[in-house]
């Protein structure tokens, strides 16, 4: 039964820890990239008047075309909006422990700041959900002569 009152959903806007790392399944040959993106927070502490910066880090996975474009496109420093649900994964690590983590599965990433920052200007990206097929051909980047600092769209 499906609980329609519910939502999974997560928008961040952040900068990159480092360049996305691109992996290709070989069984299902899919891409999948894995990258952080830090977001700060400024907290207020009454009691000395002074405020400080918080920076939380998050792990963020991206699959299929939206992962070859992430790997393209996006390096360290870079700032991002990342849409998203949260999926929760277990595993066991080599001494046989469980263990689980939690990570933000990009559904859309926008590029944001200008081209000073390596990149065209701020465009939504369209995503590619888990287990569907190719986007027509006007949403996949060109591979025409433009300038590599160029985000094709």
């Amino acid at each position: 039964m499906r609980d329609t009152n519910s939502l999974n959903r997560v928008i961040l806007i952040g900068r990159l820890g480092q360049k996305p790392e691109l992996r290709v399944l070989a069984q299902q040959e899919r891409s999948v990239a894995r990258f952080s993106l830090a977001t700060n927070e400024r907290v207020f502490n009454r009691n000395s008047n002074e405020t400080s910066d918080r920076t939380e880090w998050h792990k963020i996975v991206v699959w299929g075309k939206l992962a070859e474009f992430c790997e393209k496109y996006l390096d360290k420093g870079r700032q991002v909006v990342v849409e998203g649900k949260l999926r929760t994964r277990s595993w066991q690590d080599r001494d046989g422990n469980k263990r689980t983590t939690t990570e933000v599965e990009a559904l859309n990433i926008v590029l944001l700041g200008g081209r000073r920052e390596g990149a065209a200007e701020a465009e939504p990206y369209p995503a590619e959900a888990p287990g569907t097929s190719d986007f027509p051909a006007a949403d996949e980047p060109s591979t025409s002569g433009e300038g590599e600092d160029e985000v094709p769209f």
